[in-house]
């Protein structure tokens, strides 16, 4: 068995100690010379913008670079360096991409020999022409080198990256530095958030902004992060989901809104779990839940578009065509088609549920009821099988506190949740508007609270009083970004798509 060449993690961090002392003292030096961080180099364009300009190189030769003599002025971290004698090249990154510089000892002078000290890592501003090297690299040729923050700390190898997985997102600057597959995916999120605003934008929706601390947390089952006002001595919650506010705004008349902000709940940690998240959520007034599907499936169906020419998009091993219509199909139907032992007379009755959940090994609480055991034996059975954009619809009112009743079967709510590679992207319904019921279904939750479900909502008697006013009928929508952006990136951790996810504190 042979002995493997890598060197041991001690010998790694004395030698990493080593480098930060020698970049340490090559800095005390430039202090000596004057301003170490100087502040006054002004850039004029990008890396990626010279690349997408002369990308031609039968239109943009040697000749006709040397013709066109565009004078540039860009910045970023050297990545690359390499000195043949009184010449240099440089990879230069910015926040668009690379652009190779070209150094000349003849051209720079002081600055050519200072710049044969400076380090990877480091932050450079250079000012010259932009040419093309005899290989046909596009370069800028310096005419004047400046440093302008000197890095103290090495880069990962270059051969190897940044590796560890937990050490990318914990130091997530890193992870951005050495790793493009990672500054793509925060380029597609900006990208999809700006095309989502686009979008609703164009669709006569106003964004918003409503409290991110409530003193009554609502608008979804879930527990939340509490907080202490000192000033008014008040317990507060942050916010589980910004629906009551928003519906508040519906009836003061704004009858498109949506907000586009973090929630935060008091949860578990997973790979599709964060216990802050984003979230899009939207009402539009005279609008059913079959509106907001329809609104729903235009919206991603776009987002896809604007990220990629191709609508299928690789999720954890899945093939998923965003451009097919998205299906459309009830809870009850969905359970039966996946459990032939369940009967669509059992579905209603509670203590038949209740059997069928045992058989499935699912957990059982008193105050459950059918509606409850359905959404369980849903969640167990059906939940994983939803590959291809599905909307599943008509829950049960039980687990829909806040969706208005089928007018045609009062037990279930015209609400759907769409599902896209097993995971839930989005819950939508229309809105209960009926102050005299959501106060009952207030109180129906305030039961279950009592009972121990630290999940379930508290009465909110001001968002009872803003109903009794009257709210127009209404769809509205929850999208979670962080999700979508995962399927668009085709990335399998919801930490891939956060830049600073949850983290235990390091030991």
């Amino acid at each position: 068995m042979s002995e493997s060449n890598s060197p041991a993690p001690t010998e790694v961090i004395q030698d990493e100690n080593h480098l930060i002392a020698e970049r340490r003292a090559k800095l005390g030096a430039i202090r000596e010379l004057g301003i170490a961080f100087p502040n006054d180099f002004k850039t004029d364009t990008f890396a990626g913008d010279l690349q997408a300009e002369y990308a031609d190189k039968e239109q943009f030769t040697a000749e006709a670079l040397l013709a066109v003599n565009r004078d540039v002025s860009v910045a970023g971290r050297m990545l690359l360096k390499r000195v043949q004698g009184k010449i240099g090249f440089v990879q230069l990154q910015d926040m668009t991409g690379r652009i190779q510089l070209f150094l000349s000892a003849a051209e720079l002078g002081a600055s050519f020999e200072a710049f044969k000290s400076w380090d990877i890592g480091d932050i450079l501003g250079v000012q010259g022409v932009v040419m093309r090297t005899k290989t046909g690299e596009l370069s800028v040729k310096a005419k004047s080198l400046r440093l302008l923050t000197k890095s103290l700390r090495p880069l990962p190898d270059k051969f190897h990256g940044l590796e560890d997985v937990e050490q990318r997102y914990r130091q997530r600057y890193v992870d951005l530095i050495v790793n493009s597959e990672s500054r793509q995916v925060f380029q597609l999120r900006s990208k999809v958030v700006t095309h989502l605003r686009s979008f609703l934008d164009a669709e006569r929706f106003m964004e918003v902004e409503t409290p991110m601390m409530h003193p009554i947390p609502g608008g979804a089952t879930a527990r939340p992060f509490v907080t202490h006002h000192n000033a008014l001595d008040l317990q507060m919650y942050l916010r589980v989901a910004p629906e009551l506010y928003l519906k508040r705004l519906t009836v003061g008349g704004f009858d498109r809104v949506y907000e586009i902000n973090r929630n935060f709940r008091n949860e578990g940690v997973s790979t599709r779990h964060n216990p802050e998240f984003t979230m899009l959520e939207l009402y539009q007034a005279y609008a059913t839940y079959n509106e907001v599907m329809d609104l729903t499936e235009a919206m991603i169906q776009s987002a896809a578009k604007a990220v990629s020419e191709n609508p299928v998009f690789n999720w954890d091993g899945m093939a998923i065509d965003l451009a097919k219509p998205f299906r459309r199909w009830p809870m009850e139907d969905a359970v039966l088609e996946h459990n032939p032992d369940i009967k669509r007379e059992d579905l209603r009755d509670r203590e038949r549920m209740a059997a069928h959940c045992q058989r499935l090994k699912i957990q059982v609480k008193p105050n459950y009821g059918w509606g409850k055991l359905l959404l369980e034996i849903f969640e167990k059975t059906v939940e994983s099988k939803l590959i291809q954009p599905t909307f599943i619809t008509d829950h049960p009112v039980e687990v829909s506190p806040l969706a208005r009743a089928n007018d045609q079967d009062p037990q279930l709510t015209d609400r759907f949740e769409l599902f896209i590679g097993c995971k839930e992207l989005a819950n939508g319904f229309s809105e209960l508007n009926d102050p005299e019921d959501q106060a009952e279904r207030f109180r129906a939750q305030v039961a279950q609270k009592d009972s121990g479900d630290d999940e379930a909502m508290h009465f909110d008697a001001d968002y009872i009083r803003a109903l009794e006013y009257g709210m127009p009928p209404t769809g509205g929508l929850g999208v979670g970004i962080d999700r979508l952006v995962m399927l668009l990136a085709g990335v399998g951790s919801i930490r891939d798509v956060l830049l600073f996810p949850y983290m235990r504190p390091e030991a």
